[in-house]
């Protein structure tokens, strides 16, 4: 699916018990993970022995798993949840029928590919080393929101702002629809002719 070396596959399940033990979830996590994941699959390690690639200076290993989801949809609770109970990053790859749909942590914010068919799943595995690499998925996995350079923990600020940006701007635009005060109408098309502007220089 990923067109990854032979040597780079494990092909192994992991039990739902083991991501139980090794992560703290509350009871209710336990069992949305219960409700909603048929399986987990370890599909491949990316490191030094496995690809070829150099080892980062923060990032030893990469993993991919492959879930298998029992609804079109997962609880935004659970990638997390799994990723606390694994050591290393981890490349997600949720699959539904024949769809399918990759996921990847960057600083703390999770970034994810619309759904799309299995066979047309297409990622690059650049980079001198596994933190540019991880860096270079992250980038392609957000849709362009990170940018192409500069630091990932950077871009990824950015991006914050920039949705943070959109939904205050849809809250006023809102209230500004609502508003039958001409003081306040002024007031309200300040702020947002404010807030559009430094949306429009971030995203530049």
């Amino acid at each position: 699916m990923l067109g990854l070396p032979r040597s780079t596959e494990v092909n192994r399940r992991v039990a739902k018990e083991k991501i139980y033990i090794n992560a703290s979830l509350t009871p209710k996590t336990r069992e949305i993970i219960k409700d909603q994941i048929e399986t987990v699959v370890w599909r491949n390690k990316l490191a030094d022995n496995t690809m070829g690639i150099n080892a980062g200076e923060s990032i030893k290993e990469i993993q991919v798993f492959e879930i298998q989801l029992r609804r079109h949809e997962l609880d935004k609770r659970v990638l997390p949840a799994i990723a606390k109970a694994i050591p290393y990053k981890i490349l997600f790859i949720l699959v539904f029928g024949e769809k399918v749909q990759t996921w990847i942590e960057a600083a703390g914010a999770f970034y994810n590919t619309e759904w799309q068919p299995r066979d047309e799943l297409s990622l690059k595995f650049e980079g001198l080393n596994l933190d540019t690499v991880y860096d270079n998925l992250a980038r392609q996995i957000s849709g362009g929101w990170l940018g192409t350079d500069g630091e990932i923990e950077t871009a990824v600020a950015r991006d914050k702002r920039r949705q943070k940006l959109e939904r205050v701007i849809a809250v006023l635009e809102k209230k500004l629809l609502n508003e039958k005060q001409f003081n306040k109408q002024v007031e309200l098309y300040g702020d947002l002719k404010r807030y559009k502007q430094e949306l429009e220089e971030l995203v530049l």
